[in-house]
């Protein structure tokens, strides 16, 4: 897949060589709504014999125009790449609104970028979907614009889970209440975080014998609600960075035991994602993690003593080790 950064990097091939097929969004997440827009659109551009194109939107819209209300995000840009690539997208069209499309009305939005500037032969949209000025363009104006203007729109009614919507919003709720299941099957793949592992207080390793691997993501990222879950922890860099010192290897998915939030018993006021690996260690400073959660075992507590928190951390793993093996039979 390529990615294009802005307008001006559409190859003028692309609108040259008989069009492509567009499908339009934020994809924050990419979850299962957004994997079957994205679907729909591949599977019509492999028909036709055309490349697909999707185009999304960095930062979020809402950071632009209404910065106190913007939401967490659930997956950064690279990640997004990730998925929609595994998708079988041919080209990511990334656009920055505080550089691009400001103020365009609906029509001008489809007639210069959609025709002129991609040479859009169907364009693919959500049901909810809004383009243009003041969010003026709807579905509705998209399909009145396609047959004006000779394009087809396909307008893909939202995905629904029994009577509730498939949406980032829905994901979002389901991590705040620690609810990564929910989550994850909202998504279509275990919620996960990707950051560099950072060196923490060191109590978990030199006081208590359990060494974690610390990750601090930007505030701007959704993260589950606080409390200790069962996951995975995968080393991603390892083409980069080479072999471990230790006994894991980069690449491998190892069962670990994750901590959300503060460290309320010592009183660190920083929220991190503190991950221990079951039965396998490294030297993991300053790699790059993947971090998956799998299920909560149970709410972040203050622990009046050592020796509560040890007996605590104890239950963890063999509560972890429970969640997964459930989670790999079913």
């Amino acid at each position: 897949m390529d990615i294009l950064r802005g307008l001006e990097d559409v190859p003028a091939s692309l609108a040259e060589g008989g069009g492509c097929v567009v499908t339009i969004g934020v994809f924050d997440g990419v979850h299962r709504g957004h994997q079957l827009l994205i679907g729909e659109a591949v599977g019509r551009a492999r028909r036709a014999g055309l490349p697909s194109v999707v185009m999304t939107f960095e930062p979020h819209p809402v950071a632009i125009f209404a910065p106190d209300r913007a939401p967490k995000a659930l997956i950064p840009l690279e990640g997004r790449a990730e998925v929609i690539a595994g998708l079988g997208v041919d080209y990511l069209l990334v656009i920055d609104l505080r550089e691009e499309l400001v103020g365009l009305s609906p029509r001008s939005y489809a007639t210069e970028v959609l025709l002129g500037a991609l040479g859009a032969r169907t364009v693919v949209v959500g049901e909810n979907f809004t383009f243009g000025k003041d969010a003026a363009g709807t579905a509705r104006t998209m399909v009145e614009l396609g047959d004006e203007l000779g394009f087809e729109v396909v307008v893909v009614p939202l995905l629904c889970d029994g009577s509730e919507r498939v949406c980032s919003t829905a994901v979002r709720d389901d991590l705040a209440r620690g609810d990564v299941t929910g989550a994850s099957k909202r998504l279509g793949r275990s919620f996960s975080v990707t950051a560099p592992i950072e060196r923490g207080a060191g109590r978990g390793g030199r006081e208590l014998g359990y060494p974690t691997a610390n990750q601090y993501v930007a505030d701007i990222s959704a993260l589950p609600g606080d409390g200790v879950y069962a996951g995975w922890l995968t080393i991603v860099d390892g083409d980069e960075r080479g072999p471990l010192d230790g006994n894991m290897e980069p690449g491998v998915r190892y069962p670990a035991a994750i901590s959300v939030g503060t460290n309320p018993t010592f009183g660190d006021a920083r929220r991190s994602v503190e991950s221990f690996v079951l039965d396998a260690e490294a030297d993991l400073y300053d790699r790059l993690a993947r971090v998956e959660f799998v299920g909560k075992v149970r709410d972040m507590t203050k622990f009046d003593s050592v020796d509560e928190l040890l007996d605590h951390m104890a239950r963890d793993v063999d509560a972890t080790r429970t969640l997964l093996r459930k989670a790999r039979n079913q």
